[in-house]
C-alpha cells in the first residue's frame, strides 16, 4: 500500500487541480459570453468538466488512501478505476454539448466582439493546465494513480483545445483587418467541434483504461512476464508453478500463484522460498500483494504442471524416480 507522504502528494495535487479549473471555468465564461464566442464558452464547459473531473480525482485519492478494513479486506483501490470511469463519461457528454452548440453557431452566426479577451484566456489557459497537468502526469506515474492520470488527461485535452481556440481566434482577428471579405468567423464553431473530437478520442482511451482494472484483467505483459521469468529462474529450489493470477486495484496489484517444491522438502525451507519469492516481486513491482501457496511435486507431471514447470527433462525423471507410484 502507499505510505502517508504518497497520500498526501497525491492529495495535494489533485487540490491544486481543484483551484486552478475553477479559476479557468470563471475566467472563461465570463470572457466567452461577453465577445460572443461557442468556441470560448465550449471550452468553458470543458473547464466545467474538467473542475467536476477534478473532484472526482480528489475524493478517489482520499478514499483509495485509506487502509483495508473488515468490509473491505483488498482496501479501497478501485474507488479510483471508478472514478477514471466516471471521468471518462463526463467527457463524452461535454463533447455532445460542444457539437451540439458548434452546429446552432453555425446555423446561425453571430458576429465575435473584443477578440483580444478571448485569445488571451485561451492562452492563460494552455500555459496554466500546461503547469498543472505536468504536476499530476508526474505524480500519478509516481504513485500508479489512475485519478490522477485521467484528470492530466483532462487538463492535457484542454491545453491542446485552448491553444486550438486561441489560434481560431487570432485568424479570425487577423481576418477582419487584413482580409474582411473573408469571413473566417466559421473557424469559431470549427474550432469547437475539433475540441469535441479530440476530447472523445480522449475519453475512449480513458474509459479503456479504467474499464480493465475494473473487470481485473491481468497485468501487463512486461509485468506478469517478468514474474514468469523470475519464478523460472528458482530451480532447483522450485520444480515449477501454476494457477499464476494477477490483478489491479487502483494502485495496488494483486498476485497469487502456487509454487511445486519437493515433496520432501522441509516446511520451513519452502516457506523461506515463498517469502523470498514475496520479496523480490514487491522490489520490482512496489505496492504489491502476494499471496504464495506452496504444493508438493511428487512427479506426477499433469499437463497443468508441466505448463509451468522449470525443471528439465532430467530432473523431472529424477523426480519421478524418487517416487515411483506417483
Amino acid at each position: 500500500m502507499l505510505d502517508s507522504a504518497a497520500n498526501r502528494e497525491k492529495t495535494g495535487v489533485a487540490l491544486l487541480s481543484v483551484i486552478s479549473n475553477t479559476v479557468l471555468v470563471i475566467l472563461k465564461l465570463i470572457v466567452g459570453v461577453l465577445i460572443g464566442s461557442v468556441s470560448v464558452i465550449s471550452e468553458a464547459i470543458h473547464s466545467g468538466m474538467d473542475l467536476l473531473a477534478a473532484g472526482l480525482a480528489l475524493f478517489a485519492v482520499r478514499q483509495a488512501g485509506r487502509p483495508a478494513d473488515r468490509d473491505h479486506p483488498y482496501g479501497h483501490g478501485k474507488v479510483e478505476n471508478i472514478s477514471g470511469t466516471v471521468e471518462a463519461l463526463l467527457i463524452f457528454v461535454a463533447a455532445g454539448w460542444i457539437v451540439y452548440e458548434a452546429v446552432r453557431k453555425i446555423s446561425h452566426p453571430e458576429p465575435l466582439e473584443a477578440i483580444g479577451w478571448g485569445i488571451g484566456v485561451m492562452a492563460l489557459s494552455a500555459l496554466l493546465n500546461t503547469v498543472v497537468s505536468e504536476m499530476l502526469f508526474r505524480v500519478g506515474r509516481r504513485t500508479d494513480s489512475v485519478a490522477l492520470t485521467a484528470d492530466a488527461w483532462h487538463l492535457r485535452t484542454d491545453v491542446w483545445t485552448s491553444a486550438g481556440v486561441s489560434l481560431s481566434l487570432l485568424a479570425i482577428w487577423l481576418g477582419e483587418r487584413f482580409a474582411p471579405e473573408a469571413n473566417l468567423h466559421w473557424l469559431d464553431p470549427a474550432a469547437a467541434i475539433l475540441v469535441a473530437v479530440l476530447i472523445t478520442h480522449a475519453a475512449l482511451k480513458l474509459t479503456a483504461q479504467a474499464a480493465r482494472d475494473l473487470l481485473d484483467w491481468s497485468l501487463p505483459p512486461d509485468e506478469e512476464g517478468w514474474i514468469r521469468e523470475h519464478l523460472r529462474g528458482l530451480t532447483p529450489s522450485v520444480c515449477g508453478f501454476h494457477r499464476l493470477r494477477t490483478r489491479k486495484s487502483g494502485a495496488v496489484r494483486f498476485i497469487d500463484m502456487h509454487l511445486l517444491v519437493d515433496e520432501d522438502m522441509h516446511v520451513h525451507r519452502a516457506h523461506a522460498i515463498a517469502d523470498e519469492v514475496s520479496e523480490r516481486i514487491h522490489e520490482h513491482l512496489p505496492g504489491s500483494s502476494v499471496i504464495v501457496h506452496i504444493e508438493p511435486c511428487a512427479g506426477k507431471c499433469e499437463p497443468d504442471c508441466l505448463a509451468g514447470c522449470v525443471l528439465t527433462e532430467a530432473q523431472r525423471t529424477a523426480v519421478k524416480l524418487r517416487h515411483p507410484h506417483a
